[in-house]
C-alpha cells in the first residue's frame, strides 16, 4: 500500500500515451513493481519470522483470544512504528550480510583491536573475565563479535524492534547464509539499474551458533553473551551496576543522547576504577529538532532516562571537554583527517552517498 500500490496510482495518472510507453521494453515499469511486490514479501518472511519468535518468547499467542485481555497485544502502527520495522530489516544488510562487511569494518574493527591491546592477555580466561558493555546494541554484531574475540559482552538496547530482530538472528536462525533479504527494494532514487534496486543479500553471513560450536570444538575461546532491555541511563546508573565493567563500547551511539551529561555518568558509574571507554561514531544529534524539548518542569530527584525534557548539540571539542570534566583522561584520539569514511546500511552502487567520517577515541575513568 506505502510503496507500490500508490506508485500504480501515480503511473496510471500519466497520460495515456506515456504510461503504456513506460510500460513496455526497456523500461517495464509495472513489471518492475511486481518484482518489488515479490521482494517485500520476502522480507515480510523475516519479520514473520521475528514476530513469531518474539510472541513465544513472551509467551503469546499468534492468534489471540479477543476475550483475553492478556493476550491482546495486537494494536494500530502509526507511521513510526512503520520507519522503525523497516529500518531495523535494512540493518541485517549491514550486521549480518557479507556485503555490509566493509561498514563494519570501519566500525567495528577499531573497537576490536581496541580491547585486544587493552585486554589481549585476560581474552578467554575464566579467572580475570573481561566484561564488555555494548549500549545501543542493536542487532547483536558488535556483542556477537566481542564474545567470539574472547571476551563477555553485555549489550543494551532500548528498541524492541531492534531487541526482538536481534534475538531472532542470535538465538533462532538455523544456520549461515538461510534467509533472502532485499535491502533496497524500498529505494527508487537514485539508481543506476533495476538489478540495483533488486539486490538480494543472504543472511547471517555468520552464524552465532555454528561460530560457537566451533569454538568450543577448537578449543578456542568465546566469551559470555547476554542482552539487557531497558533504558541505558536508568539501568547502568542503578547500584547494582557499580563498577562492574572493565569496558565500555559506544558505536554510533552517543549521539542518540538528548543530554550527554546522562550518558557519561552512566558509563562512569557502570566502569570499573581504570577501565576504558572506546567510541568509534559521528555527532549527528537525534534529538536536534527538538523532539525532547519540553516546557514544563525538570524533576531533579527522578531519572527518566532517554524521556528526560531538554536537549543539547555539542561539537567535538566540547564532547572532549567534558568526557574529560566529568571524570575521563582522553588516552587516543584518532585525528579527522586518518578518519576513514563508511557510510550507513549505504548501498555503495547508489548516486548519493551520504557519508561519515565517525571519531575513534579511548578514555580512561579516572580514580576520585
Amino acid at each position: 500500500m506505502n510503496t507500490t500500490h500508490r506508485r500504480r496510482q501515480a503511473f496510471y495518472a500519466l497520460p495515456s500515451a506515456h504510461w503504456q510507453m513506460l510500460a513496455e521494453p526497456p523500461f517495464s515499469i509495472l513489471e518492475n513493481f511486481n518484482r518489488v511486490d515479490d521482494a517485500i514479501d520476502v522480507n515480510a518472511e523475516i519479520a514473520d519470522a521475528i514476530l513469531a519468535t518474539g510472541l513465544s518468547s513472551f509467551g503469546l499467542a499468534a492468534n489471540p483470544d479477543p476475550e483475553d485481555p492478556r493476550q491482546n497485544w495486537h494494536g494500530t502502527a502509526n507511521s513510526s512504528d512503520v520507519n522503525k520495522a523497516h529500518s531495523t530489516l535494512r540493518q541485517f544488510y549491514r550486521d549480518w550480510s557479507a556485503e555490509g562487511k566493509a561498514e563494519r569494518e570501519v566500525c567495528y574493527d577499531p573497537v576490536l583491536r581496541d580491547l585486544r591491546d587493552e585486554f589481549g592477555q585476560r581474552a578467554g580466561s575464566e579467572e580475570e573475565e573481561v566484561r564488555v558493555l555494548v549500549p545501543g546494541a542493536g542487532l547483536g554484531r558488535l556483542v556477537f563479535e566481542i564474545c567470539k574475540a574472547g571476551f563477555a559482552a553485555e549489550g543494551n538496547e532500548i528498541s524492541y524492534h531492534q531487541l526482538l530482530a536481534s534475538s531472532w538472528i542470535l538465538n533462532h536462525t538455523l544456520g549461515p547464509q538461510q534467509h533472502a533479504l532485499y535491502p533496497h527494494a524500498l529505494h527508487f532514487s537514485n539508481l543506476l539499474s533495476r538489478d540495483q534496486q533488486l539486490q538480494k543479500v543472504m543472511i547471517p553471513d555468520a552464524h552465532p551458533g555454528t561460530a560457537m560450536m566451533e569454538a568450543q570444538a577448537n578449543a578456542t575461546p568465546f566469551g559470555r553473551m547476554s542482552m539487557s532491555a531497558a533504558d541505558f541511563t536508568v539501568l547502568y546508573r542503578n547500584p547494582s551496576n557499580e563498577g562492574v565493567f572493565d569496558a565500555v563500547a559506544t558505536v554510533f551511539f552517543i549521539d542518540t543522547a538528548p543530554n550527554l551529561i546522562r550518558y557519561i555518568e552512566a558509563i562512569r558509574h557502570c566502569l570499573k576504577p581504570n577501565g576504558i571507554w572506546i567510541n568509534v561514531g559521528p555527532l549527528l544529534w537525534h534529538f536536534e529538532d527538538g523532539s525532547n524539548r519540553s516546557h514544563g518542569g525538570n524533576n531533579e530527584e527522578h531519572d527518566q532516562g532517554i524521556g528526560e525534557p531538554g536537549n543539547v548539540e555539542l561539537t567535538e571539542a566540547e564532547v572532549f571537554c567534558l568526557v574529560e570534566r566529568m571524570g575521563f583522561a582522553i588516552e587516543k584520539r584518532q585525528p579527522a583527517h586518518e578518519r576513514p569514511l563508511c557510510g550507513y546500511i549505504q548501498d555503495p552502487d547508489s548516486m548519493l552517498l551520504p557519508l561519515y567520517r565517525p571519531s575513534h577515541w579511548i578514555a580512561r575513568k579516572q580514580n576520585a
